[in-house]
């Protein structure tokens, strides 16, 4: 377990939903910590609140009530212009679907995150690191689901953030494909040592977390502390 100081502090965190006279409690009393580079993924079945979860602390969505900090960021008392900067020099996102732009190469695609990004990194480097260096000039027709896929990680870490926030990042993928991008992955919480959270419903991604988390009901269920982490080549499904 990493003994490093909280990324993340998330205490009686709640959200409800309301269309019309119909609510919808997506959240309910979370408390949370991450520390700095630690690598937690989060299971749980669909509408168990771990989406929402990580839009709030991503800064993409507000709560209804409880405190949400990054580092010394109060992101539940943040206006939108303080989201909107918290996201883009913080925070990396990786999604289920890659939202690539289709008239851009692998390079290019990466590069539209570095110009506007604080301290970036080189684009060819970012791509390095996912196991692209091969297919930088190719476009995404030209690239496979998980290469697609490697080229949005490379895009989420090519601005350096402190936190890398995925959602579903193998959901589309079968085991063979999902491995790679799991080793994308971790090899870029070892190397520049983002905090990484990844939110799944596949209970054998588990195996190469720091620390599993476990929602259900809008709630935390259990927490639980890997005393080994399996290499993603070792797992499958």
């Amino acid at each position: 377990m990493l003994q490093t100081d909280p990324v993340f502090r998330v205490r009686d965190l709640s959200k409800t939903y309301r269309t019309g006279a119909v609510e919808v409690q997506a959240l309910r009393g979370v408390n949370f910590q991450a520390r700095a580079g630690e690598f937690v993924v989060i299971l749980g079945p669909s509408g168990s609140g771990k989406s929402t979860f990580l839009n709030i602390i991503g800064g993409l969505d507000s709560a209804t009530s409880g405190d949400v900090w990054f580092m010394d960021h109060d992101l539940t008392r943040a206006g939108d212009a303080a989201l909107t900067r918290y996201r883009r020099d913080h925070v990396g996102f990786v999604f289920q679907f890659y939202n690539l732009v289709p008239s851009l190469t692998a390079r290019e695609n990466v590069r539209l995150v570095t110009e506007i990004a604080r301290r970036p990194m080189k684009p060819e480097e970012a791509l390095a690191m996912v196991g692209l260096s091969d297919r930088m000039d190719h476009f995404p027709a030209e690239l496979s689901g998980g290469e697609q896929q490697r080229v949005a990680i490379a895009r989420a870490i090519a601005k350096n953030p402190e936190v890398l926030l995925c959602d579903e990042p193998t959901g589309a993928l079968d085991s063979h494909t999902g491995i790679k991008v799991l080793e994308a992955l971790t090899n870029v919480n070892a190397v520049i040592g983002a905090t990484t959270l990844v939110i799944t419903h596949n209970a054998a991604i588990q195996d190469i977390a720091h620390r599993v988390v476990r929602f259900a009901n809008g709630t935390i269920m259990s927490e639980e502390v890997n005393a080994t982490r399996k290499a993603p080549a070792e797992v499958s499904w």
